[in-house]
């Protein structure tokens, strides 16, 4: 959230120094992240340590909790994982902290030739971990069964009368309509095939590296088992990040990965659905009234850039 979270920064400072046993210098708020129900703090400390301090209304999943420790220890070294493994409450929000990484994310700078390899490196490592029963059991497994196109059909009532986007959606809402029906229709002919433990976020945004350096994969909020195209996704369609894949960023990624052959209507369920759920989540931005004025501008951005792929003629998920 680009909007600072209603706490007492003081009492969060505090929690946070006796929760991990840290002598905290300084907190200072991060305006990133695009997920309504967390914020983000940098941790200062008076050793001169950075920390990354995730704070969410309500509770984080047991899989983002338990999933990043286990991929570190089992290999994948370019996970993120949590301090101490355990989420700790404060009022009516749950705190996670990390290790502060240096660089920042490469959506706006893109991949170097060598960390577009390393991109396909880490997923190749990452679909290829077997999980353990106790973490088996607390990841979501792929129904196909979005809540996306209600959530737009509701909130498209709302736009439609709203002085903020009763224009908007008189030039889209027919086209998010016509999303909405096509991701009914794919999730009712995807094909059987097998489940890996994917991400579920791996765009660019989520990648962090200091220049050519190594990767760092961030946000681990929402893992699942699912066909590997719920991460192909990201990678193969050109939505995500300022600088998307061609031909020779693609084989680059291949080196990394090995062979790519997306079974493309799974793909395309997961490109259409992102959109969807992407419009589902900014339409609800714009309309909410407590937001700030830069939040919902932030978030009617997005929507219309979304909106303008899926009403062109030529878009095909």
């Amino acid at each position: 959230m680009i909007d600072k979270p209603d706490v007492d920064e003081r009492a969060l400072a505090a929690e946070v120094a006796a929760a991990w046993t840290l002598d905290v210098a300084g907190l200072t708020f991060l305006p990133v992240g695009l997920d309504g129900q967390a914020w983000a703090y940098r941790v200062d400390t008076s050793d001169g340590r950075r920390w990354f301090l995730k704070l969410r209304r309500g509770a984080f999943t047991p899989a983002a909790v338990r999933l990043p420790g286990f991929l570190r220890a089992h290999g994948v070294r370019q996970v993120v994982a949590p301090v101490g493994g355990t989420p700790r409450r404060f009022g009516d929000h749950h705190l996670l902290l990390y290790p502060y990484v240096e660089g920042g994310s490469l959506w706006s700078r893109g991949l170097t030739d060598r960390q577009w390899t390393a991109y396909g490196d880490f997923l190749g490592r990452l679909h290829a971990v077997t999980p353990s029963p106790e973490i088996a059991a607390v990841l979501p497994t792929e129904t196909y069964r979005s809540d996306a196109g209600q959530r737009v059909r509701t909130l498209g009532g709302q736009a439609a009368a709203s002085a903020s986007l009763g224009a908007f959606w008189h030039r889209y809402g027919d086209a998010l309509h016509r999303l909405a029906e096509t991701v009914d229709a794919l999730a009712a002919r995807v094909p059987r095939t097998p489940h890996v433990v994917c991400h579920a976020d791996i765009h660019p945004g989520n990648l962090i590296a200091d220049g050519d350096g190594p990767l760092h994969v961030v946000d681990w909020d929402a893992p699942i088992l699912a066909p590997r195209e719920r991460d192909l996704m990201f990678v193969l369609s050109r939505d995500f990040g300022e600088h998307p894949i061609d031909a020779r960023r693609a084989e680059l990624f291949r080196r990394g990965y090995g062979p790519v052959d997306p079974e493309p209507t799974v793909l395309s369920y997961y490109r259409a659905e992102r959109h969807l759920d992407d419009v589902a989540a900014f339409l609800a931005g714009v309309l909410d009234p407590g937001a700030s004025a830069e939040s919902r501008a932030n978030d009617l951005h997005w929507l219309t850039r979304i909106a303008e792929t899926v009403a062109d003629p030529g878009y095909q998920p």
